[in-house]
């Protein structure tokens, strides 16, 4: 297990007005969308059911990573049918919430013309987790459960 466990902030309910009762549109951003948007991405529509139509991408594209498949299949959520999108693939889109889940991508973000609710909470890069097997695969499964009280978090907050 990780020795640097992180708290994650909550999604603040009280400062941004909710949208209970409408499905919404959400894009989850990241540099790649090969990790932690695509985690993102799983637990979002896994917390929201029918309530919000989740997309990801990223800033470039590096493929969906097998190490954030098998994460995720720990948890019983199979991501390896989803894509790795470029954020340009969706600026036709009016998207309601903007999240991302990186520094990187929130600087580099494209100014999307939806007026979308921009969110942000920057997690731990796990694909750049250098030793064993065996922590990089801790590192995998600490921002796998950082992302999912996250996502669960925001589901119950504005949706």
């Amino acid at each position: 297990m990780p020795k640097n466990k992180k708290s994650v902030a909550a999604p603040d309910a009280a400062r941004v007005q909710t949208f209970k009762g409408k499905k919404k549109k959400i894009l989850v951003l990241c540099t790649g969308n090969s990790c932690r948007s695509q985690m993102a991405e799983a637990y979002l529509r896994y917390f929201a059911g029918d309530k919000l139509d989740v997309y990801s991408a990223g800033v470039e594209t590096h493929g969906v990573n097998p190490r954030a498949v098998a994460t995720m299949l720990e948890d019983g959520i199979d991501i390896s049918g989803q894509t790795s999108n470029k954020v340009d693939e969706y600026l036709h889109v009016n998207f309601d919430f903007v999240l991302t889940v990186c520094d990187h991508a929130r600087e580099r973000c494209p100014v999307l013309p939806s007026g979308a609710r921009q969110f942000h909470q920057n997690f731990p890069d796990p694909a750049k987790v250098v030793g064993t097997e065996e922590e990089i695969m801790d590192q995998f499964r600490l921002v796998r459960k950082l992302i999912a009280k996250y996502c669960r978090q925001f589901a119950a907050n504005f949706l």
